[in-house]
């Protein structure tokens, strides 16, 4: 698996809603914003909470790769991380994110957690280097 950064760690931390891509097994692209993203201290894993996945929860069960994108004004880089998921639905790891975004609020639903391992990271700001694979 592939480790963010130092930069990239701080990049990501700064990142409040993440643009977050999946597709269907025949290709169809969706495209959502999370709120809840984070990188684990190892820094190849990074777990999302199904609130509200819709078509994003039955194209992870398809097809289990993503993207999410860290941009925005406060950051330094411009990055599209993509990895391989895994969907949880119990166990330690859930109960830890469960246990977490019910502290954020009793509005969200924490049905899931989809667990990215990280497997490329490529650049994204425009010039010669974009699209460059970074990691």
């Amino acid at each position: 698996m592939v480790k963010l950064s130092n930069e990239m760690v701080e990049d990501f931390a700064k990142m409040r809603i993440f643009p977050f891509a999946t597709a269907s097994k025949n290709g169809e692209p969706n495209v959502i914003p999370i709120g809840f993203c984070k990188l684990q201290e190892d820094r190849e894993t990074i777990w999302i909470a199904d609130n509200y996945f819709y078509k994003t929860r039955h194209n992870l069960e398809e097809n289990p790769r993503g993207a999410i994108y860290v941009w925005g004004p406060e950051i330094k880089g411009c990055y599209q991380i993509k990895g391989d998921f895994v969907i949880k639905t119990d166990g330690e790891d859930y109960e830890n994110m469960y246990k977490t975004v019910k502290k954020m609020g009793d509005r969200f639903p924490a049905k899931a957690l989809a667990v990215m391992k990280i497997t490329e990271v490529y650049e994204c700001k425009s010039g010669d280097a974009a699209g460059k694979q970074l990691l």
